[in-house]
């Protein structure tokens, strides 16, 4: 098991401060936001550009684990809108993310997106469409790189599309690539899942499902600075061997970004040790 910081965290420091601050608190790895990287082309680095990321943060003994926050930038996408034209670029960014992704030694992308994905009213059954060829295109690209493509059950107070678990199966099993699967964000599946965490788990992990977690508390902070009982989750993974990522992925930075970093991942090695 392998805890990576997300890391717009801490997205103010240049990203080779990012990876040795990451590393002297005890994390494994950086999971990227690309728009952290590149606020209007992060699909286009170049490879002098993934060279030297690549080099920083392994430099500090970590490494790229992964890919997440895909279609924020840049503006204007979607995978479920009736505009061919935009669909086509986002096409081409999820292509680029893909294989830069690779490029730095990542194994994973996670595609929530929640406003880059939802269903407009009175179209859902086309735009639901349209998602099942973005996903499908996905899953080959991943395949083609050697990565794993999750789609992220999000909360419905996030998006319509995609807001359980129970949903992302119908969509990975539509797909039927062994590059593209889902995974669990703890916030999330308390919000959106009427199952226990634990018990999603025991489900999902076995049927290759839950192909990566994220830890944050239903209250946005970092694990451990809310009222979510973390102790049984990691108990189930450690059960089940998890040996993949997981991402610590805070929205709120109580009481700022590196002091967040900081506390949760004192408390997640604390969980790992207690358990």
């Amino acid at each position: 098991m392998r805890i990576a910081l997300c890391n717009e965290v801490i997205r103010e420091i240049p990203l080779a401060e990012q990876a040795v601050f990451a590393a002297t608190l005890g994390y494994d790895g950086l999971e990227l936001a690309p728009f952290t990287l590149d606020a209007e082309r992060p699909h286009r680095l170049g490879d002098a550009r993934l060279a030297s990321i690549r080099r920083d943060v392994e430099a500090a003994g970590l490494s790229v684990s992964g890919f997440h926050w895909l279609l924020v930038a840049p503006e204007g996408l979607s995978i479920t809108t009736p505009d061919a034209g935009v669909r086509n670029a986002t096409l081409e960014v999820m292509k680029g993310l893909v294989d830069q992704c690779a490029a730095l030694g990542g194994s994973y992308l996670i595609h929530g997106s929640p406003g880059q994905r939802s269903l407009d009213p009175g179209d859902e059954a086309d735009g639901r469409k349209r998602a099942g060829e973005y996903f499908a295109a996905a899953a080959e690209r991943a395949e083609a790189a050697g990565v794993t493509y999750c789609v992220e059950p999000l909360s419905p107070r996030m998006t319509n599309f995609v807001t359980s678990l129970a949903e992302a199966t119908t969509i990975v099993e539509d797909v039927d690539s062994p590059a593209f699967t889902s995974m669990l964000d703890t916030s999330a599946a308390a919000a959106g899942e009427t199952a226990t965490i634990p018990d999603l788990l025991n489900r999902h992990l076995a049927d290759g499902l839950v192909a990566h977690v994220h830890f944050n508390d239903p209250n946005k902070q970092g694990p451990g600075q809310g009222e979510m009982n973390f102790a049984p989750i990691m108990a189930t993974l450690l059960e089940a061997g998890y040996e993949r990522w997981i991402g610590i992925e805070p929205f709120v930075y109580e009481p700022d970004g590196p002091a967040s970093a900081a506390r949760a991942i004192g408390y997640v090695r604390g969980l790992v040790d207690a358990v």
